[in-house]
């Protein structure tokens, strides 16, 4: 068995296991990370899990379920949970549990053991295009709280959670898929604010860390968070005490591989300390022969110490291998197997929108959702209201609002696309009764949401129709 397989975590095109991925994972591949792609059902996903693991009892099958906007057991359809912002402003510690919880029966329903999931940054920044409503909030102490629930709830299942993205990624304005954020803190800001919720995390019991890909100058100058010594050892393992998995964010990504190709990321990587090694969506046999071939040449070169790959690896195993015996003695509830998909409670939902005072709704309304790119870590998964009966708008495109109508403007993040606030400005002017819902993280001055969701999702959607139903009712 190559010693290099053992750390990594790639993805594969198609809904069936490829037969050189099943190759890799009898010669000791680390694992396979499932995406939306991957799934066409929950049979087919259950099925393609029962591959991976028959072809790897010892594999590590993890996908990112956040719940809320981040979902891939939804991704056609929409998540039918609250996302983090909304149950940091419930705030009840119960409930968050209870949310994590029942992510976890549904993780191990379809057989997959770790899930990269919760999101503890602290959203400090209303222009942060990543994290937004994956967060729990603004305030260190609650986000704290409201991470440890969550993993506690999903540990408790059998699933192994990842908090992420270590050390802090809410203080950012740029998006790590697509460059190298840079956050100017010093370590002491840090530990008063970013590092609170992990702390908490490992408390909590989190048994694995993913990374983040961004620079922090004042504490290493040099290296993105992943690829750094002092970030991952001194303050993350030394400082911490995390004896868990580390777990890097996608090399694929711009701040991690934009310059120096995922082979030298992989390399750079494991150097620093990290032990479980997230490739990217779409990997090829090809691609993860050189990234292997680099580990290799890097052992032999002494830039990775085979004590250090080794030490990873056995991390990897020992993990995957906790999470089977767990699997074999945590039974899954019976409440968990009999239904479609959970149902949780809409109405809590809407009682946490941040409401303008004296907003009338009427009767007779025309929703609009206003179209954006959706961050790649959400991907193109439905969002907004379900069903028929909503016009939908892109950038460039003109909206006739009849007379007599209520126009609803769906966006989100509004306050950071220049055409949405021109049509909103616009639309506000011909017709003044007009009602902006922000279904992302609004700006600070609430300019672009008279009414502000915290999230997205399907349930959101429908937590944001019944209140408008609600609401309009009661100004007949």
């Amino acid at each position: 068995m190559n010693a290099s397989a053992g750390v990594l975590l790639p993805g594969f095109v198609g809904t069936t296991l490829p037969d050189w991925l099943a190759a890799r994972l009898r010669n000791g591949l680390a694992g396979v990370c499932i995406f939306g792609q991957n799934i066409a059902s929950r049979t087919q996903l259950k099925e393609l899990t029962d591959a991976i693991r028959a072809a790897n009892p010892n594999a590590l099958i993890a996908i990112d379920e956040e719940g809320g906007d981040v979902t891939r057991l939804y991704y056609e359809t929409g998540s039918p949970y609250p996302g983090n912002a909304i149950l940091g402003r419930i705030d009840d510690a119960e409930y968050t549990e209870f949310v994590a919880r029942t992510v976890g029966w549904e993780l191990r329903l379809a057989g997959c053991n770790l899930d990269f999931a919760p999101d503890v940054d602290v959203n400090s920044n209303t222009d942060n295009t990543v994290i937004g409503v994956r967060s729990f909030g603004a305030d260190p102490a609650a986000v704290a709280r409201h991470s440890a629930a969550w993993i506690r709830g999903i540990e408790s299942t059998g699933t192994a959670a990842s908090a992420k993205h270590f050390p802090g990624h809410g203080d950012t304005a740029q998006d790590s898929h697509l460059a190298l954020p840079v956050v100017d803190l010093s370590l002491e800001q840090l530990r008063e604010r970013e590092l609170v919720p992990f702390v908490a995390a490992i408390a909590a019991g989190t048994r694995t860390i993913m990374t983040s890909h961004i620079l922090l100058p004042q504490v290493d100058s040099e290296n993105p968070a992943t690829f750094s010594k002092k970030i991952l050892g001194e303050i993350l393992r030394r400082e911490l005490g995390f004896d868990g998995v580390i777990v890097t964010d996608a090399l694929d990504m711009a701040g991690a591989s934009g310059v120096i190709g995922i082979p030298q990321a992989a390399v750079r990587a494991v150097a620093a300390g990290c032990d479980l090694l997230c490739i990217g969506t779409e990997n090829t046999d090809e691609q993860l022969g050189q990234i292997e071939a680099a580990i290799d040449q890097a052992v032999r070169d002494r830039v990775i110490d085979p004590e250090r790959l080794a030490e990873a690896a056995a991390r990897n195993v020992k993990l995957a291998r906790e999470l089977a015996r767990e699997a074999g003695s945590i039974p899954i509830p019976e409440y968990i197997t009999t239904v479609d998909e959970p149902e949780l409670d809409v109405a809590r939902t809407a009682a946490s929108f941040d409401v303008r005072p004296g907003l009338r709704v009427q009767t007779t309304r025309l929703l609009v959702t206003l179209e954006t790119s959706a961050n790649l870590a959400i991907g193109q998964s439905p969002w907004g209201p379900p069903g028929d009966g909503i016009t939908r708008m892109v950038e460039g495109a003109r909206l006739q609002v009849p007379d007599g109508v209520q126009p609803v403007l769906l966006g989100r993040a509004n306050h950071r696309h220049a055409w949405i606030r021109e049509l909103i400005d616009g639309v506000r002017a011909q017709h003044p009764s007009t009602i902006v819902v922000d279904l992302g993280w609004p700006g600070d001055d609430r300019a672009y949401a008279d009414v502000a969701t915290f999230g997205a999702s399907r349930h959101t959607g429908a937590a944001l129709l019944e209140w408008l139903d609600r609401e309009s009712v009661a100004v007949r």
